[in-house]
């Protein structure tokens, strides 16, 4: 962003004493808004640079606090996990999402990481079992910013994705608002609240979906990327807008519009408080898991959120005003290179049947103990639900049979595995590998095995995933704008558990209850000292 001389001058005397003067308590910031990417890795920033806008991203990169290694210290990469360590500053071992799903022994089938049938959903005629962030084992920023400020401080979360919504709003948000997936309608759980405020309802009764229907993708040269036109999906029905639109740019314009009505509605930033309003944007997850990340699609994509972006910025710029604006920029995940791609450079890559890798499993498995079950109930490649029950017939109890499906696992051809009681008691070896799947453990999901892949296989026969320990899915963006920030590029070593507690620290709050994070003081503007009066002078 170019700005004018004049004002240049003054953001930086601005900044001189904005180290000094920062308080949720007293609304310096009035806003901080956290900007998440689902599934975008860190080298799209250094791919496209160039293709940028001033006013975009370049925003965050030349004009904000970039770290260009920032790496995920653990091995579940998925979505839910990605979020959840955002905002509480802590891995999985801390706040205790494991995935985006997993088994449930009580209930005998596979949940959520946020469904909670004590809830209802709200909106688009829903009346199903709603969602909360009842699984996590930590508060989050937002619940720290509620707690500092005697609940002052507004906080809000928006996403195309339940758990993307949920889980950084945490707690004590004052809502999470994602979409229902056939229709695009704005939703929300009688956990945050008991009725779709009234902006929210208009929005929805307006019909915003329809103008993005039937309209044809194409990138700056004008060529023909994709289409929203109706279309059936996998099981033969009418595709939804999650589906047919979220997997397009159009979406993430549709989120960012939704966003700015919250803005405008809600009056954020015009409090006695610092608000916080989190954005996770999932169009590019959507897409990616089909074409890769090194399709064109994706390059076009970045390049349409670089400029949706930068009119989200202009807006706040205009409603709250820049100056009273921090803006942060992060992922929750990278993502493998399209396995059929990355075998054209002689690389050793495969697309991986999942559910024949369980056949295969349980095949095994069923051999070693003479009796034919199913001990795999799933396999989220390449983590593996087991069935307590099956291997309980089998004479086996939770730590032998997690080592033998492990055992199983790599005779499958995995490179190795952790147990959960492996990691439960601790036993992991020292090596970064190790603390990458020791910060993986939850003791939710009842037995399971946390397979360790080789690099670059996926566990799908089509289209690329994430999931594993590995720099291209663990190797996020992260990045800060505002004048309690020291604008340059940083080489240092983060991790995605360093924003919470750098933000909570500027904001004088306490950092979430499991942070592990560290606070980020190479990047934050030095507070302008202030003279010590000698004796006799006036004061």
């Amino acid at each position: 962003m170019r700005l004018p001389r004049c004002l240049s001058v003054v953001l930086v005397l601005l900044a001189w004493t904005a180290g000094a003067f920062a308080s949720a308590y007293n609304a310096r910031p009035k806003l901080v808004v956290v900007i998440v990417i689902d599934q975008f890795r860190a080298d799209y920033l250094e791919r496209y640079h160039d293709q940028f806008t001033d006013s975009g991203f370049r925003v965050f990169l030349d004009h904000g606090a970039y770290f260009t290694d920032c790496n995920y210290d653990y091995a579940n990469t998925r979505t839910a996990p990605g979020h959840a360590t955002l905002f509480t500053g802590s891995y999985t071992s801390g706040h205790g999402i494991v995935a985006n799903e997993w088994w449930d022994p009580q209930k005998k089938k596979r949940v959520t990481s946020v469904e909670d049938d004590t809830t209802r959903l709200l909106g688009a005629g829903l009346s199903s079992p709603g969602v909360s962030p009842h699984n996590l084992r930590s508060d989050t920023l937002g619940d720290e910013l509620k707690l500092a400020t005697g609940g002052k401080a507004r906080v809000f979360a928006v996403s195309l994705k339940d758990r993307a919504a949920v889980l950084p709003a945490g707690f004590s948000g004052d809502a999470a608002y994602w979409i229902d997936p056939k229709t695009g309608a704005w939703i929300t759980s009688t956990f945050y609240r008991q009725d779709l405020p009234e902006w929210a309802r208009n929005f929805n009764n307006t019909h915003r979906t329809d103008k993005y229907w039937n309209r044809e993708w194409k990138d700056a040269q004008g060529d023909a990327l994709g289409s929203t036109a109706p279309r059936n999906g996998k099981d033969g029905k009418a595709a939804g807008f999650y589906e047919v639109v979220g997997a397009t740019p159009f979406a993430n314009e549709y989120q960012l519009e939704f966003a700015k009505e919250l803005v405008l509605y809600e009056k954020l930033g015009a409090g006695s408080a610092t608000d916080l309003l989190a954005i996770s944007l999932s169009a590019n997850d959507i897409l990616g898991h089909q074409v890769g990340p090194d399709a064109p699609e994706m390059r076009s994509m970045a390049l349409e959120l670089d400029r949706q972006l930068a009119e989200f910025i202009s807006f706040l710029g205009h409603q709250v005003g820049l100056a009273n604006v921090w803006m942060a920029l992060s992922a929750d995940h990278g993502v493998a290179p399209l396995p059929e791609f990355a075998k054209t450079l002689r690389l050793p890559a495969a697309n991986l049947d999942s559910k024949a890798l369980r056949d295969e499993i349980n095949s095994l498995l069923s051999k070693r103990y003479g009796k034919k079950a199913d001990y795999l109930l799933d396999l989220d490649y390449p983590l593996a639900w087991l069935n307590d029950q099956a291997f309980a017939s089998a004479g086996r109890k939770e730590a032998e049979a997690e080592t033998d499906a492990g055992q199983a696992m790599t005779e499958a051809g995995l490179a190795g595995y952790f147990t959960k009681s492996q990691l439960a008691r601790g036993e992991t070896p020292n090596t970064e590998a190790g603390r990458r799947y020791a910060h993986s453990y939850s003791p939710e999901g009842g037995w399971y095995v946390i397979g360790v892949p080789p690099p670059f296989h996926v566990g799908t026969s089509k289209g690329t995933d994430h999931a594993t320990p590995f720099s291209y899915d663990t190797h996020v963006p992260l990045a800060f704008y505002g004048l309690a920030f020291q604008p340059g590029v940083y080489r240092t070593h983060a991790e995605p558990v360093d924003l919470a507690v750098t933000l909570a620290s500027l904001l004088g709050i306490n950092p979430p209850a499991q942070a592990t994070g560290r606070v980020l003081t190479e990047a934050l503007q030095a507070p302008r000292k202030t003279a010590i009066p000698s004796a006799g002078e006036t004061q």
